[in-house]
């Protein structure tokens, strides 16, 4: 097997011992005679697979009891939604930080729904950092407070969770859950995608708070509704189960790895590893504010532009696929998340010395 490194944004890479482990399991799962992805969700067997998922994410995130673990259909763009249907609970108004494309998409979705107050931008520099606590201008009376922790275009990440007060924080964990400890219980609500940091595709995680479920706004569809899905253990209907089956796969590694401490640890020597050389090099350039420096998704330009297509052709004949930047912003974005290895990082390093000295 030639496996060759992997640095797309999402769907994203996947632990190599995942892959195999389901690959072994694929047509006959544990003496079954079937595929996981055939069986009922309904069937004691998958039943088992799905709690022990969810158990596992607990354990991970030390997710406190009061809160509901929800694994939903739509990815994190059906969230933008479904956010303000859940949660305005009879308010009219929410407060939305926005500082990237990501944020800049849940801000539109959710004027269909609410007066949605704008606390602070960064579009003025271009995205390059987050705001600080101070410069957020929040309101009392809001239903909640949305932001985005990592903005995965930009490769810009809060360096701190805001403080909300009463109001519940909403955040879009999606190129960042399990890359770090995280305190839940500053949150009213996390979703996340599941392609950059969980599993494949097809699935959305949530975790939100029992408090804040049973009110949503009128006309909401069922399936759109987090009691209704939390009510029936995410199986209202059937749920996106091979998806979910790897996610568990996934958690049950992440363990195997010391947990989301250990690998806070990996994550930490990575990106510190890719943005020391990157600052140290006069032929590559970072345009992020280095407090706001993303762990997980790191932009970064040639000297010269034309010479990015040359970049990307050599790269990928190197084993290193999917550099480019994202098609609105050019360059290139590595994505280095949990399943991408320390030694995929020093070949990408390897690679961009070597191709400075022969293009510099």
């Amino acid at each position: 097997m030639n496996r060759i490194f992997n640095f797309c944004a999402g769907p994203a890479a996947l632990p190599t011992a995942v892959l195999e482990r389901a690959g072994a399991e694929l047509a006959d799962w544990h003496g079954k005679g079937m595929s996981i992805m055939e069986m009922s969700h309904r069937s004691k067997e998958f039943v088992g697979v799905a709690e022990k998922a969810e158990q596992d994410l607990r354990d991970l995130m030390l997710i406190p009891d009061n809160y509901k673990v929800l694994f939903m259909q739509g990815g994190a763009s059906s969230q933008f939604a479904m956010v303000p249907m859940n949660l305005l609970r009879g308010k009219s108004t929410a407060d939305y930080i926005n500082t990237g494309q990501w944020s800049s998409k849940a801000i539109k979705e959710a004027k269909s729904f609410c007066t949605v107050n704008v606390v602070a931008s960064t579009e003025g520099n271009n995205f390059t950092s987050a705001p600080s606590q101070a410069e957020l201008k929040l309101n009392p009376d809001a239903a909640y407070v949305h932001y985005t922790p990592n903005e995965t275009i930009g490769g810009v990440e809060f360096d701190y969770i805001p403080d909300t007060g009463d109001v519940p924080l909403v955040a879009d964990y999606s190129s960042s859950i399990l890359s770090e400890k995280i305190d839940v219980s500053k949150f009213g609500l996390i979703y996340a995608g599941a392609q950059k940091n969980i599993g494949p595709a097809g699935l959305c995680v949530v975790i939100v708070r029992e408090d804040l479920l049973g009110d949503v706004v009128a006309g909401t569809p069922t399936m759109f509704d987090y009691k209704v899905a939390a009510d029936n253990a995410s199986m209202y209907n059937t749920p996106p189960t091979y998806s979910w089956y790897l996610a568990g796969l996934v958690f049950a590694w992440l363990k195997e790895q010391g947990g989301v401490e250990g690998m806070a640890e990996i994550n930490k020597r990575k990106a510190d590893r890719l943005y020391s050389f990157i600052d140290a090099n006069d032929f590559y350039a970072n345009p992020v504010a280095k407090n706001n420096r993303s762990r997980m998704n790191v932009p970064f330009t040639l000297a010269d532009d034309a010479l990015d297509t040359v970049f990307l052709e050599e790269s990928e004949q190197a084993g290193l696929m999917n550099l480019a930047g994202y098609r609105s912003v050019g360059g290139m974005r590595a994505s280095i998340y949990n399943a991408v290895p320390e030694e995929g990082v020093d070949a990408l390093i390897a690679f961009m010395a070597d191709f400075a000295k022969r293009h510099g």
